[in-house]
C-alpha cells in the first residue's frame, strides 16, 4: 500500500493477521516516532487493522518530517 494525502496529512493503512499482530507493529511505531521526536495518529481498529496518520500540525501542512518518517515506517 502507498501513503494518500488526505486533508494536509500522510494516510496509510495497516491490516494484519491477527489482533496480536497489529500491536506489535503499534509499538514499533512507537519507538521509531520517539527516537525521531514525531508523532502520528494511531488508529487501532476491527481488531487487525492500523491506521496513521502524519502531519505537523504546527505547520499545517505535510513537512519533511512527515515524509522522512513514512519512509522510515515503510522500511520496518
Amino acid at each position: 500500500m502507498a501513503w494518500r494525502e488526505e486533508e494536509n496529512a500522510l494516510v496509510q493503512d495497516f491490516e494484519f493477521t491477527d489482533f496480536a499482530r497489529a500491536m506489535v507493529f503499534v509499538n514499533e511505531i512507537a519507538k521509531l516516532a520517539e527516537a525521531v521526536g514525531h508523532h502520528p495518529d494511531i488508529l487501532v481498529h476491527d481488531w487487525n487493522q492500523v491506521k496513521l496518520t502524519l502531519s505537523t500540525h504546527s505547520a499545517g501542512a505535510i513537512t519533511d518530517a512527515d515524509r522522512s518518517l513514512a519512509d522510515r515506517i515503510d522500511k520496518l
